[in-house]
């Protein structure tokens, strides 16, 4: 049973909520707040904020990078890595739409026309909260402001509009990670800033590739709440042993100790926990909680710091 923790506006939502359309896969979707607080999200993550999360019974998936693995290893037809494409080359260019053009079409998509579109008839206070929440999650990331955010957005665009001349994804004739990566903060624009979509029009064969992701759709999703889902958690029965057939040590921190795992930039909050799991793509970290049990949380190395903690 599949369990996404998101919000319908979340771009890196959109981006698994695609990925779950392309492989017509089922799930459950747990509607989660905007903003901080979460308490119902951070007690089967201890700590991470940040959507969305993939819950499988009492596994936390954080972070889409590592999401679309489990998903792409859960069901493999439909591939997120094609035999056609190089999988290195769809890597780096998702990692780059993730981060890059990420940023650029969100500094773009919060200017303050955008921000007046998205936040249209609801009280000043909501905005305000909203822009405290992002406020304190982007403490110490440096983001372009909103000019130069166009100007880079103008120029990824161009370069999308490129790599999609005479084929119809960017890397060749079927789609890969790459294409649900660029995808999402696009989509942003389009759907949740209409106002300001007009950037989008000046590349018609970038529009048109957006029409083939959304026609893929968001597979088959059903209702679930988050006290349903806290009890899917709590349900299992798991010992959660270490992993130590793929431990792969690169900080000196062996498994069994105590440790925290925060994101390296967006959201840094930490999850504190029992290292049992340190493979070559991804940590994994048990605690517990006294509503969901014990729990297993996942993150991919990449982006994130590890660090031990002292037992209290």
């Amino acid at each position: 049973m599949l369990i996404l923790h998101h919000y319908p506006m979340s771009p890196f939502s959109e981006k698994i909520r695609a990925v779950l359309g392309f492989k017509q896969l089922a799930w459950q979707s747990v509607i989660i707040p905007v903003i901080m607080p979460k308490p119902d999200l951070t007690a089967l993550t201890g700590g991470y904020r940040k959507t969305p999360v993939l819950q499988i019974g009492c596994d936390m998936y954080c972070d889409t990078t590592l999401i679309c693995q489990v998903l792409e290893q859960l069901a493999p037809t439909h591939s997120l890595y094609p035999a056609q494409v190089n999988t290195a080359l769809a890597d780096i260019l998702a990692q780059w739409a993730d981060s890059a053009l990420f940023w650029a079409a969100m500094g773009y998509n919060f200017q303050k026309a955008g921000l007046a579109e998205l936040f249209d008839g609801l009280p000043a206070q909501v905005v305000k909260d909203f822009a405290a929440d992002r406020s304190a999650m982007a403490t110490g990331l440096a983001r372009p402001r909103p000019l130069d955010a166009t100007v880079a957005y103008r120029a990824y665009l161009q370069r999308l509009a490129s790599l999609l001349e005479g084929q119809a994804f960017l890397l060749g004739k079927v789609p890969c990670i790459a294409d649900f990566a660029a995808y999402h903060p696009l989509w942003f624009t389009r759907t949740q800033v209409p106002g300001l979509a007009s950037i989008l029009h000046t590349v018609p064969t970038v529009l048109r590739w957006m029409d083939r992701i959304e026609a893929y759709g968001h597979g088959e999703m059903s209702r679930l709440t988050a006290t349903e889902a806290i009890a899917v958690s709590a349900a299992v029965i798991r010992a959660g042993g270490q992993n130590d057939s793929e431990f792969q040590d690169d900080h000196g921190i062996p498994l069994g100790s105590l440790v925290s795992v925060a994101a390296e930039s967006f959201g840094s909050e930490p999850t504190v926990g029992v290292l049992v799991e340190a493979t070559h793509k991804h940590y994994t970290l048990r605690r517990e909680d006294p509503r969901a049990g014990v729990v297993r949380v996942h993150f991919p190395r990449i982006g994130y710091a590890l660090r031990q903690e002292v037992a209290s």
